[in-house]
């Protein structure tokens, strides 16, 4: 089977050892995506503009592998506070208009102490 490892230079670099992406033959999964910046900084503001960063992130992964943010049909979001939940929907659903499949945790703690972070696979 092939595995090839993605590496999108529009967004910033894994802070560890992995890639953005694997592309197999029948799925493309993509590595969890914070709101950062393509220098590695990132974004403050509100949940919503942080959900928007995470999934720009995404969506420049998914085009790097040869796919896009259309052929997705699995997102796994997490979040720190269900309180936010409401609001990060309401960006998601601007992006996710196809309405893959979806879960949604709260979680404790993320890296780098951000608010959101958001992982998917698509068809390649």
């Amino acid at each position: 089977m092939s595995l090839t490892p993605v590496l999108s230079k529009a967004i910033a670099p894994p802070s560890g050892p992995y890639s953005h992406a694997i592309v197999t033959p029948t799925a493309v999964y993509c590595s969890g995506q914070i709101p950062s910046l393509k220098d590695g900084s990132l974004v403050t503001g509100t949940i919503q503009e942080k959900t928007q960063q995470c999934i720009k992130n995404l969506k420049a992964v998914l085009e790097e592998a040869g796919t896009g943010i259309e052929k997705v049909v699995k997102v796994n979001v997490f979040i720190t506070d269900m309180a936010n939940f409401a609001t990060m929907n309401e960006e998601y659903s601007k992006w996710f208009t196809h309405k893959p499949a979806r879960s949604c945790v709260a979680v404790k703690q993320l890296p780098k102490n951000v608010d959101v972070e958001i992982e998917c696979i698509a068809l390649p």
